[in-house]
């Protein structure tokens, strides 16, 4: 589903001053209902730097996220406003713009803390909004940077009681960082040469030389911004009106803007549309408004509880819940599309019906292999395995018992002539028995002639005849015509005709069984197939994400080197040797083939022949 009309913003992560972080449940639903992929975009600043303006700008119009005109901070927690994107087909914009940090109201650090943190967690692209230059005092207000590697974790508890440092798994998880500078005021030169907007970022980003405190504090968040986020951008903006018309900013005509930063916002604009990428999971799982949706509950919920949010976990508690729902959308997939089929049946043979389940199936596996990710035990798949096994019974059980019916049907309608003429005694005489026998024959003979009964004809034939024997008997010994011999040889040729039945009833089923286990066979090799492609697909996603890494640690060990930070060089190049260990062991990793047709072919089979060997 697309995205929802959101004629405004609402909250999306309530922030009472008093009371923990809470998810707002109306708009958790919005996100909840879009399966397209989101392209998330957060701004986090101080308050009261005009954050809001550049959001709504972002949302096409000049209103939505509370401006304010005063000293007062407006946003208060993490409001969303969801957009279709305005160049990217398919894709939902999400704008999330965060309470401003350092507000005096509140006084409370830990809590700019965690916002600063869930606007990085949930983001693909970081806006940080400051006023005036990238000078130091902007980089102190950035202190929350520096705090990241206590309040996010990369991996599980195991991981983090080995003491390592996650901080160089940074860079796979963290969104793209744009830094604006408002109401810039200084020429973008240097050493009386003009400079670009990303050159006056990173030069700002320089690290100073020396082992001294000051210098430490000088360069940590410089370096956690250089470490941590993936790409730089800078925008620098003219002061965008007279203070006087800053108070009523939200109601100023464009014309009535300073023209360079009504350019300089244009450009802003088509940056963020153009190159912010939708959000994207470790492995390259695209995130979805639902996923999103999952994710904001995951995160609050850990910090309300006191622990720090862990992007592992999270992760598995996602795919815990997206693997069970592709189960059961893949379940009904098959009952949708079996439900197209359902007119067929009865089916004229067991292989018409099996075909029919197939194809039903191999759509219903799309679907499934479509919304699972990292089901990396085959947990979801072995139940889904087990649950369209159990559909299949249900499905070819109906399909027997409709041709039951129509056998049945047809059946008493060919004899009701019979039925009468046993009623009214015609065959209670001299050559009695020859006359019933000629007109069985013949309503055999026309039953067999009739098409589209079904699996069960030979089945259901066999009970009507069954139910005639009595009646078969009694007429053959009231017979006078005939001698004691005769009657013999009667009896003995009809329990040899109905032993020949029997028989090839028992040898119809058995060749039933053997089509129902080959198609069973058959089901599975798709599903390895299909697993072996989506597998070897996410060990593609893993492997180019580690090269990807790879490059860009290679240029900063570079940068360190030729700058002669050579213990930052030597801690680069000890990630890079653990990237390239993944990458190794990505790629030996041996295919689920065998694994999958050892653990699910018992469960596959077990139902084998269920629905076809029953008597209705």
């Amino acid at each position: 589903m697309a995205v929802l009309p959101m004629e405004e913003p609402m909250c999306l992560i309530g922030n009472k001053e008093g009371e923990d972080l809470t998810v707002n449940q109306e708009a958790l639903q919005i996100l909840l209902e879009i399966t397209q992929p989101v392209v998330v975009v957060a701004i986090v600043g101080k308050y009261r730097t005009g954050k809001s303006y550049l959001m709504n700008k972002l949302a096409g119009g000049k209103n939505g996220f509370a401006l304010g005109s005063t000293v007062q901070s407006k946003t208060k927690g993490i409001w969303m406003w969801c957009v279709p994107h305005p160049i990217k087909q398919g894709h939902t914009l999400v704008l999330l713009d965060t309470e401003g940090l350092g507000d005096v109201e509140k006084g409370d650090s830990k809590n700019d803390a965690w916002i600063f943190s869930l606007a990085i967690l949930l983001s693909s692209t970081l806006v940080y909004n400051s006023m005036g230059t990238i000078d130091q005092q902007a980089m102190d207000n950035l202190h929350y940077v520096t705090e990241l590697t206590e309040r996010i974790k990369v991996k599980s508890d195991e991981a983090q009681a080995k003491e390592e440092d996650e901080s160089g798994e940074f860079k796979r998880f963290f969104p793209s960082f744009i830094w604006c500078v408002r109401d810039f005021t200084l020429k973008l030169e240097k050493n009386g040469a003009p400079i670009t907007e990303d050159q006056y970022l990173l030069d700002a980003l320089e690290l100073k030389k020396g082992v001294g405190k000051k210098v430490q504090d000088y360069n940590l968040p410089r370096q956690c911004i250089r470490h941590y986020f993936h790409s730089h951008k800078c925008f620098v903006f003219d002061r965008p009106a007279s203070k006087a018309d800053l108070q009523r900013l939200e109601k100023l005509q464009q014309s009535e803007l300073e023209p360079e930063f009504v350019e300089k916002t244009a450009k802003f604009c088509s940056y963020i549309y153009g190159n912010s990428n939708a959000k994207t999971l470790v492995g390259g799982y695209t995130v979805t408004g639902r996923l999103l949706g999952n994710l904001a509950v995951s995160y609050t919920e850990a910090i309300r509880s006191g622990s720090i949010p862990c992007m592992e976990n999270a992760v598995i508690a996602l795919a815990q819940i997206e693997n069970s729902r592709a189960v059961q959308e893949a379940l009904t997939k098959y009952e949708e599309e079996m439900s197209k089929q359902i007119a067929k049946f009865p089916t004229e043979t067991q292989e018409e019906f099996l075909n029919i389940h197939q194809e039903c199936e191999k759509e219903a596996t799309k679907v499934f292999m479509g919304l699972s990710f990292k089901d990396e035990n085959l947990e979801y798949q072995k139940q889904l395995i087990q649950e369209l096994v159990e559909k299949k019974y249900k499905y070819s059980l109906y399909n027997e018992e409709e041709s039951a019916k129509k056998c049945k049907a047809i059946l008493q309608k060919l004899s009701e002539s019979l039925e009468r003429e046993i009623s009214e005694g015609k065959f209670s005489k001299p050559g009695g028995y020859k006359q019933f026998i000629a007109e069985k024959d013949l309503l055999v003979d026309e039953y067999n002639r009739t098409k589209e009964k079904g699996v069960k004809a030979l089945e259901i034939l066999q009970e009507f005849l069954t139910e005639k024997k009595k009646v078969e008997a009694a007429i053959l010994q009231a017979d006078q015509s005939l001698t004691d011999k005769e009657k013999e040889i009667a009896e003995q040729k009809a329990q040899t005709e109905a032993a020949e039945r029997e028989k090839q009833i028992l040898e119809e089923n058995n060749r039933r069984l053997e089509n129902d286990m080959e198609n069973q066979k058959k089901s599975l090799e798709e599903h390895k197939k299909m697993m072996e492609e989506k597998m070897e697909e996410e060990k593609k996603m893993i492997l180019e994400q580690n090269e990807w890494m790879i490059k860009e640690k290679l240029k900063e060990q570079e940068d360190m080197l030729k700058k002669g930070f050579h213990e930052e060089s030597e801690m680069l190049k000890e990630q890079i040797r653990d990237l390239k260990k993944q990458s190794s062991a990505a790629s030996g990793r041996s295919l689920v083939g065998d694994i999958l047709a050892a653990v699910l072919l018992p469960i596959a089979l077990a139902g084998r022949g269920r629905g076809f060997n029953r008597r209705c």
